[in-house]
């Protein structure tokens, strides 16, 4: 029998009066200033569950993939313990899941669905349901000076690069809200993606809103478990075609979630990735 799901997925609009797209996640928003000046889109995708059909999706290929590796680390309730243990096994295994020399973590995000509750703080972090990409080309650059030591970052820059997240669920399987990815393959780039500005009280970054194209082709593995993991590629310094260089990622309601299944909780890390 086929998970796979038809549901509602959120896109990108530009704003009508032309401007640049903007987010101001800088608090200091007053009254009657909008949080961000873009509309959002809703329509009905498919999405496939992959689940016995995982080898087919690669970083290279499709911008993502899945593996399985039970994390020593289990407990994600204190940043410093993630930190410490949690960072090192997940450097470890990127570098064996993608040959790569240098693995930086720059930071992580835990998310626990909290039905009814807002997203309002780094504490309350609640799923994206929204198609979207962290980084454009630039922010991943910037993400490289800001991140490692100026001595460093040239002679990096001149290596092959990727900012990659390490997803996985965490205390359950991601039955509630799961993690749907976009196929790079189905992705028009010069016409799908739309750079967003990030504004913060000391720095603005920049992420792509994904318009909304009838082409996409939207992919999940159903019920994973806190031993399964996904990399999602969010930049790659080959810009050539000769690879993936994104995958959007939204969360979305499926609905063959059964009646009380628990909230999803989930971690990612998010990574500056190097090669020789």
């Amino acid at each position: 029998m086929t998970s796979d799901a038809i549901t509602t997925l959120n896109y990108f609009v530009a704003p009508s009066d032309g401007s640049r797209p903007y987010t101001d996640i800088s608090g200091n928003n007053a009254a009657g200033k909008l949080i961000h000046n873009w509309g959002e889109d809703s329509h009905d995708m498919q999405v496939e569950d992959v689940r016995g059909k995982e080898e087919l999706y690669k970083l290279d290929n499709a911008g993502f993939q899945y593996g399985r590796e039970a994390p020593k680390h289990t407990s994600f309730l204190n940043d410093d313990e993630i930190e410490r243990e949690y960072y090192p096994e997940s450097i470890d295994l990127i570098k064996r899941v993608t040959g790569a020399t240098k693995v930086v973590i720059f930071d992580h995000t835990i998310r626990r669905r909290r039905p009814g509750e807002s997203d309002d703080n780094p504490q309350k972090r609640q799923p994206v349901s929204r198609a979207h990409v962290d980084q454009t080309p630039a922010a991943s650059i910037a993400r490289i000076h800001r991140h490692l030591p100026p001595a460093e970052a040239p002679s990096l820059l001149r290596r092959r690069f990727q900012i990659i997240n390490l997803w996985r669920p965490i205390s359950h399987a991601a039955v509630d809200w799961p993690l749907a990815l976009c196929d790079f393959r189905s992705v028009d780039f010069e016409k799908d993606l739309m750079p967003v500005a990030l504004i913060y009280p000391d720095r603005e970054g920049e992420t792509f809103g994904v318009r909304y194209n009838p082409n996409h082709q939207w992919k999940y593995l159903k019920a994973m478990t806190p031993e399964e993991f996904v990399l999602t590629k969010c930049a790659d310094s080959i810009q050539d075609g000769s690879v993936a260089r994104l995958t959007p990622h939204t969360a979305f309601q499926d609905p063959n979630t059964p009646e009380g299944a628990p909230p999803r909780e989930s971690i990612e890390v998010r990574t500056l990735v190097f090669y020789d």
